[in-house]
Parts: C-alpha cells; structure tokens; sequence
C-alpha cells in the first residue's frame, strides 16, 4: 500500500543535497527600492487567492521580503492591486 521512495538513509541525504538553491531575484538584478506601483513584479509573489507568497517558496531574502511585503500592502491600500481574487470573492 505505502511505497518507499528511498532504501537507505543516504540515498535520502543525497536527493536533496542535489536540489537546487533558490536565489533572490531582486539580489540578483541588484535593486535596492521595490515599487508598489510595478504590479507586474508585485503580482509574481501573490498566490491566487490573494495571499502573499513565503520567502521560502518564492526564494527571496529577509530585505527584500520584507520589502516586497510592504510594497504589496501599498499597492492594495491604493487599489492597484484587489486584496483577493474575484474568484473568492
């Protein structure tokens, strides 16, 4: 019924010593101020339902995280950006 991916620990070690890194986009492009008025970029960190995406999954760092995060709140405050989905709605 439950299937194993891995027979030993070590095989488990090395998938995911083997994944890749995710890197910063904003570290790699060297911006240092992240516009609220941009929603193009902005939309690229919010899921579908309106939620703004983890720094784990989007690969950002703590700066520009928090950056991002205010540059959404911004954004939504203004009415550039809806604060949900109209799906959800």
């Amino acid at each position: 019924m439950f299937k194993k991916r891995f027979k030993t620990p070590g095989e488990f070690k090395a998938a995911f010593k083997t994944r890749r890194r995710k890197v910063c986009r904003f570290c790699e492009e060297k911006v240092r101020v992240i516009g609220f008025y941009n929603d193009r970029v902005l939309r690229r960190f919010v899921n579908e339902r309106g939620k703004i995406v983890a720094r784990r999954v989007s690969g950002n760092c703590a700066f520009h995280q928090r950056r991002l995060t205010t540059a959404i709140k911004r954004a939504r405050h203004l009415a550039i950006m809806p604060f949900t989905s109209e799906y959800y709605r």
